[in-house]
């Protein structure tokens, strides 16, 4: 999407009031003239032009005055206003190492469709961009838009990025090369803001933005689940977003999450996830004639089997998975102990397509933490929003760069935008 001045006022005071105006619209249903007065400080007229601007650009809406809602009684009826959650759109993709997943939002964060598709880990890495670029456009057909109705993608990828959304060169690998093909370019092309960054991040943003919105709806701001914790993708391999002080900590070249460390902790040894490390050892342990016939794990076919069946047998007392989840247990205390000693922080989240069935894990995780930690052993508790945290991330600091450069950008439509949400 173009850039050009889409508030068309001379005055960079009534840019700035504009700003304020559309920030506080951005985060509720609806707002009257007179909220946006007590909240920004402005006067009445300058309340009434600035939305009227908005208006006329497309950003918000009028709606019925509260005295035809019944929601007002006496006195003259406010003005009532709302955020054309419409009249633009952002794309958030998961372009994981096994599996991709595009969804597209309105500018309240809404989903309004989803598309996921398998990939091959090992193809080239311009199949990985078409695929991924025709995944994008399913996406689009689903909610009936077009590449016109979109302002920003995020794309999260399993390699660090630096602030320009590439990913390092690595002599001899070409691992981070194949996750991040361009993806800044391919989708440049378009005519859209593009983000791509580390997907553990995104997973952090994710998390970051719903413990917000939990501590608001019990009556106060951004408190401390929010302030300091980790938040883990625990699949294929570890990766790691930290939010420390309330800021997302990336590193210089973006790859403080990066958990190649874990290759020189005693017990642990490599940065291989749970999903990965009970998939591989419940096929090994097949494959040793060690599963004994009375284990559900036997009656699936051997290429099938993957963590969370085996979560699912410990769940239902199953002996074989039991170990394996105990084994599990103790690798992952002392990959939570090193994130806590290093970090400090007293929450570590559990995030991913594992964190569902990972409770009893989780809970057998606990005794081994206590017993590696050198102080209060941190909360670790599984994610809530499941295989979609990526892409819920993805759609947050999508929408963070749309509220940031709102006034730089032409919407699509405008003309049409002033009709009701």
């Amino acid at each position: 999407m173009a850039l050009s001045t889409g508030v068309s006022s001379p005055s960079l005071l009534r840019r700035m009031n504009a700003a304020e105006v559309l920030r506080h619209a951005w985060s509720v249903d609806a707002v009257t003239a007179s909220d946006l007065i007590a909240l920004t400080g402005l006067t009445r007229s300058t309340v009434l032009g600035v939305c009227d601007d908005l208006i006329d650009h497309g950003w918000m809406v009028s709606l019925a005055d509260a005295r035809s809602t019944g929601e007002y009684r006496k006195g003259r009826p406010a003005r009532r206003y709302a955020l054309a959650r419409s009249a633009g759109h952002v794309v958030g993709v998961d372009a994981g190492q096994h599996q991709l997943t595009a969804v597209v939002a309105d500018l309240r964060g809404d989903v309004l469709a989803r598309a996921v598709r398998r990939i091959d880990p090992c193809g080239s890495t311009d199949d990985r961009r078409g695929i991924v670029s025709a995944l994008v456009d399913d996406a689009l057909a689903s909610a009936s838009l077009a590449d016109d109705d979109v302002l920003a993608v995020t794309v999260g990828v399993p390699a660090p990025t630096d602030a320009e959304g590439r990913s390092p060169v690595e002599a001899g690998a070409d691992f981070w090369e194949l996750m991040n093909p361009d993806y800044v370019g391919l989708f440049a092309l378009r005519g859209w803001a593009v983000v791509v960054e580390n997907d553990a991040n995104l997973a952090a943003v994710a998390e970051a933005a719903a413990a917000s919105r939990a501590d608001r709806e019990v009556g106060g701001g951004a408190g401390a689940a929010t302030a300091s914790f980790v938040t883990l993708l625990a699949g294929e391999r570890f990766g790691a977003g930290f939010v420390l002080d309330g800021a997302l900590v990336r590193g210089n070249r973006g790859a403080a999450g990066e958990m190649r460390l874990l290759d020189l902790v005693d017990g642990v040894g490599s940065a291989d996830g749970l999903g990965a490390l009970l998939r591989d050892w419940a096929r090994a342990a097949r494959e040793l004639g060690t599963v004994p016939a009375s284990s559900p794990l036997r009656a699936i076919p051997l290429d099938e089997l993957e963590a969370p069946a085996v979560l699912a047998a410990a769940d239902a007392g199953d002996a074989t998975a039991l170990r394996l989840v105990e084994k599990a247990a103790e690798r992952f205390g002392r990959v939570c102990a090193v994130l806590s000693g290093m970090l400090d922080v007293d929450r570590i989240v559990v995030a991913g397509a594992v964190a569902p069935s990972i409770g009893l894990l989780l809970e057998r995780t606990t005794p081994w933490l206590s017993r590696f930690t050198h102080r209060a052993a941190p909360e670790v508790v599984a994610s809530t929003l499941g295989d979609a945290v990526v892409t819920t991330g993805a759609v947050e600091r999508a929408l963070s760069h749309v509220r940031g450069h709102a006034l730089e950008l032409t919407l699509p439509g405008a003309a049409d935008a002033t009709r009701a949400s």
